[in-house]
């Protein structure tokens, strides 16, 4: 399912990208985290257009090595955007080890409750501490900045993302598109191809995003935007995920004021 009209998407992202800014910011700065991959890149391209590059910061944050960091270091280049490069291995090594090393605040002795970060832990720390780099980053920046979400609806229905990491933001150009779209807005903005069209990867198990889902993007997308899907097992497998991770979806729940009286 190609998205129609994608100029037109385009231009209508773009605008309102600078309705946002003129209500919530009109003189700060977008601050964005850079990954080289598709979303980042079209979302780094779309707020060039919008606000001119002279206002868009990009935050290489690679964890240690990042094989493909020249891809990031490109979009900088191509786009003509300020960028600043934060390693975050070290940040992430200490929280890891101050985690492993807790101790009982009673006896002062290794605590016990917790000794080895868990797999969920440890893939999901690193986007976090992205996060709060970003938002360390934004505040710091003359005429301040406000940090892009850089998800898509593809991924956001799935739960492809980790709370408070890459799902948090200030605003999000891109969360109402499907990733088939999305490459049609990349293509329609005239970025390289090849970045546009990279393999989405979370540069972690050595695994594209979709050799890990066991479906497409194309066959998800034609799901959320049609609800067809003609593999009754991929269609469960869509539904299931999207169920279990509707809480990163809505909003923190609250308990509602009780008036007593």
């Amino acid at each position: 399912m190609v998205l129609t009209l994608p100029e037109k998407q385009t231009e209508y992202i773009t605008q309102w990208i600078r309705d946002w800014f003129f209500q919530n910011g009109p003189k700060a700065n977008a601050v964005i985290g850079i990954s080289g991959g598709k979303d980042s890149t079209i979302a780094a391209a779309l707020l060039a257009k919008a606000l001119g590059p002279n206002r868009v910061t990009g935050v290489l944050m690679p964890n240690g090595v990042q094989k493909d960091i020249d891809d990031a270091k490109r979009v900088v280049e191509f786009l003509g955007i300020r960028a600043v490069a934060v390693n975050i291995e070290g940040a992430v090594k200490a929280l890891t080890s101050s985690l492993e090393n807790c101790v009982d605040p009673l006896t002062g002795e290794k605590a016990t409750l917790l000794q080895k970060l868990n797999q969920n832990s440890q893939i999901n720390m690193p986007p976090r501490i992205r996060m709060a780099t970003l938002y360390a980053i934004a505040p710091s920046l003359f005429r301040g900045g406000m940090v892009c979400n850089t998800c898509n609806a593809s991924e956001d229905y799935i739960g492809y993302s980790t709370k408070y990491g890459d799902a948090a933001g200030d605003f999000a150009p891109l969360q109402c598109y499907t990733v088939t779209e999305i490459l049609a807005i990349g293509h329609a903005l005239g970025l390289p191809a090849d970045l546009v069209d990279k393999t989405p990867s979370d540069g972690l198990c050595g695994m594209s995003d979709e050799d890990r889902f066991g479906f497409s993007y194309a066959v998800l997308d034609l799901f959320i935007r049609t609800g067809r899907c003609d593999d009754d097992n991929v269609k469960r497998k869509i539904i299931q995920m999207h169920n279990a991770n509707l809480h990163k979806l809505r909003p923190v729940p609250a308990c509602p004021w009780l008036n007593a009286a």
